[in-house]
């Protein structure tokens, strides 16, 4: 009986195991975890419902949801792809639904419905699971074809295939028992990760969410529409996360000092804005700009505005003066903050970097450089933004690991 080792318990290396236990029945499959805990990252995800993927109506339209691995993951997406993650879980009684903004979640709205649904296929497999398993060293016997495993327990375990799917490390040492595999690192950096903005009253709005702005980095020449949340630190949500990704090595690269330009009203140009005003000041001419906010931002938000225009909030439209029109324009379309450094977006921690995509086949995910040598998940250098995208790459490539090339008759 051969013996398949996977190296990681998150929703790659179970999502292999699972598969390959399936698919290749006389096959003998044990995953190894080095902490206590399996699933950790699905059981909190999503504020503990599991983002399991994301909705998108084609392949393409999904590829176009990652800062790297574009043209790896168009090939691996076509063996296993987000309607096939759908399918696969509808088959095992999880149905998906979706929400608005296209993220997907099980009906029962909990992370465990996902993590009940794995484990009863771990177990109906036979996958062995051994806890507390943390690997010190691979070795390759290239002429017995076989691979050594020693453990930090003391342990030594041997196998035909490995998959390795820890997971994104974040420092690059944390490979260093990969050395001997020959393998490229690209050096890992934080991706999604919200926008520390000190030394800025904007932090008293925390809590206030603009459903619709423009964030923009000219240093980087990036930029992202859509929801951008105020926090007690500075700015996150959707808008601000996703360009986190983009950006992710050259924000790095900048020791995460750079300014970002924010267009609350993406619907208006400059121009546009002062001539709204304008009219405004003649149409609502009796009533206060406080009680009379025309672009249906929230009350809190558009008093700060107003208060960073040098307007007080009973000034009458009729009495805007021009100079704070103009400052008001100027703000709502393109207001500058000076970021300095970055916070960890909840419970999303990835990372940019990992494995070199050029030493792995993505119709296989085995390694160019070491035969029966597999990857899945995070630790290859392929990363999305935020919303079920990275939790896709998981499925897709642990389960063209457990394939295992049809090495296995």
């Amino acid at each position: 009986m051969k013996h398949l080792i996977v190296i990681g318990g998150g929703a790659a290396g179970i999502f292999c195991a699972i598969n390959a236990a399936r698919m290749h029945r006389d096959l003998q499959v044990t995953v190894l975890e080095k902490s206590n805990k399996l699933l950790s990252k699905v059981r909190v995800s999503g504020g503990g419902r599991c983002n399991v993927t994301h909705h998108c109506n084609s392949v393409s339209e999904l590829l176009k949801k990652y800062p790297r691995g574009l043209h790896f993951l168009k090939k691996s997406y076509s063996h296993f792809n987000h309607f096939d993650t759908i399918n696969w879980f509808q088959e095992r009684g999880v149905n998906l639904k979706t929400e608005s903004d296209g993220r997907m979640f099980p009906n029962t709205d909990s992370s465990e419905t996902i993590i009940h649904c794995l484990m009863t296929e771990l177990n109906k497999y036979r996958v062995n699971v051994m806890m507390n398993a943390q690997v010190e060293s691979l070795v390759n016997d290239k002429e017995k074809k076989i691979f050594t495993l020693n453990l930090q327990n003391g342990k030594m375990l041997q196998a035909d295939f490995v998959c390795v799917a820890t997971g994104g490390l974040n420092k690059s040492e944390q490979f260093n028992w990969l050395k001997s595999t020959g393998h490229t690192l690209v050096a890992p950096v934080p991706s999604l990760f919200t926008f520390n903005i000190p030394d800025n009253n904007i932090r008293e709005l925390m809590g206030i969410s603009i459903p619709n702005a423009l964030v923009k980095i000219p240093t980087f020449n990036i930029k992202n529409q859509g929801a951008v949340l105020i926090t007690h630190w500075g700015l996150s949500g959707p808008a601000v996360i996703t360009l986190s990704a983009w950006g992710a090595r050259e924000m790095h690269g900048s020791d995460y000092q750079f300014d970002v330009i924010v267009h609350w009203l993406p619907d208006y140009h400059e121009q546009k804005l002062r001539e709204s005003l304008l009219q405004y000041s003649r149409e609502l001419a009796s009533q206060k700009i406080m009680n009379r906010n025309p672009f249906g931002l929230p009350e809190r938000f558009w008093k700060y505005q107003l208060e960073k225009a040098d307007l007080k909030p009973d000034t009458r439209w009729a009495d805007l003066p021009a100079a704070s029109r103009n400052k008001l324009a100027v703000q709502l379309t393109g207001q500058k903050f000076s970021v300095r450094g970055k916070t960890t977006f909840k419970e999303e921690f990835v990372t940019a970097g990992g494995i070199e995509l050029s030493e792995i086949d993505p119709h296989t995910m085995e390694s160019k450089l070491v035969s029966g040598l597999y990857f899945a998940g995070e630790m290859m250098d392929v990363d999305g933004v935020t919303g079920g995208f990275n939790f896709q790459h998981a499925w897709t490539s642990g389960w063209i690991a457990a394939n295992l090339g049809n090495q296995v008759t």
